[in-house]
């Protein structure tokens, strides 16, 4: 067992200015990429469908955080001293939870919407209608408030109110860790587990099937929801892997139990904090990649080039066979 002079040896000063500085940036970009997304959205409000809804959601999710980093940033620039009182720093953590696991949310739905706009068109074609998806639209929202509401219930300020725990204080960091792990696995793992199945059966389809056009086109759908699960599952994995692993090595830090490595599980959850707020910047791709026209560009972007018969076909003609396959204008 090392000495507990060992796991004070935390470079906060790595927090400070990483921290600071990813905030600044999410801010200024999350706010851009959120005003492109809701002019996407409602430049194509009537072609996208349902997920339109789910859309506008994903985005006054993403406004709602955006409108807390100021504070997070003041608060990281003058070195985690927290001016702004103990109220403020219970609703910023808190907006934060509403944004990570409403995102969360929203996708995993979207996800869904689009493997049975894929998978099973004919079946969900004309089913699904703006009512159903404002349901679930309320019923994601309500699951998000469950999960994120007890998080208010622990104490996020010290005494003088000099920090703001995005967690809590250590005597009570044993129950914060049992909460953790639960909102972790309705909140993340569930979810990822539904949105994997979903993308490998779209994937499976596009792969397999002979009515999606041509095996280039094909393959450049696989593509593009291959880069997006990787985007983010960037922003979510680190997250709560690293979270919950700091949590546990407080609790063995306040039991005397010490070792060098603990400083770099610090690390890597100041690491995996900033890369879940980066999600407010990816977010807008899904409303962004929804469009026929921005599909088609990103085709076009793809490295691999078309073969030279497939010169024949017309850019409307590729975005015909795109558009009724890939995202039905009438299927959710």
């Amino acid at each position: 067992m090392d000495t507990n002079s060992t796991c004070e040896k935390v470079d906060f000063n790595f927090t400070h200015i990483f921290l600071s500085t990813v905030y600044v940036l999410v801010f200024v970009f999350g706010l851009l990429s959120n005003c492109f997304g809701l002019k996407s959205v409602r430049a194509n409000w009537t072609k996208l469908g349902n997920i339109n809804i789910f859309a506008l959601n994903l985005c006054i999710a993403d406004i709602l955080y955006l409108l807390t980093l100021p504070l997070l940033v003041a608060y990281y620039a003058k070195e985690q001293k927290w001016i702004f009182g103990q109220s403020l720093c219970k609703l910023t953590r808190f907006l934060f939870s509403i944004n990570l696991y409403g995102s969360i949310g929203f996708l995993t739905v979207i996800s869904v919407y689009r493997y049975l706009s894929i998978v099973h068109p004919l079946k969900v074609k004309g089913r699904i209608r703006a009512r159903c998806s404002m349901g679930i639209t309320a019923l994601v929202w309500i699951m998000v408030f469950i999960e994120s509401l007890p998080d208010v219930y622990y104490k996020k300020t010290t005494p003088d109110n000099l920090y703001c725990y995005d967690t809590t204080l250590t005597n009570s960091t044993e129950k914060y860790l049992r909460y953790s792990i639960v909102r972790t696995v309705t909140g993340f793992v569930i979810p990822l587990v539904v949105m994997v199945c979903c993308y490998g059966h779209v994937a499976f389809t596009l792969a397999t099937s002979k009515d999606f056009g041509d095996n280039m086109l094909k393959l450049r759908c696989l593509r593009l929801v291959v880069v997006l699960a990787l985007l983010f599952s960037v922003c979510f994995i680190p997250y709560h892997i690293f979270r919950n692993l700091n949590l546990q090595t407080r609790i063995w830090k306040s039991r005397g139990f010490c070792k060098r490595w603990f400083a770099d599980i610090y690390i890597a959850n100041q690491i995996g904090n900033g890369l879940a707020c980066l999600n407010i910047v990816i977010n807008p791709l899904v409303y962004l990649f929804n469009g026929d026209e921005l599909l088609m560009s990103c085709f076009k972007c793809v490295i691999l080039q078309p073969p030279p018969e497939a010169s024949k076909f017309s850019p409307a003609s590729l975005t015909r066979k795109v558009r009724e396959p890939f995202i039905p204008a009438s299927s959710p």
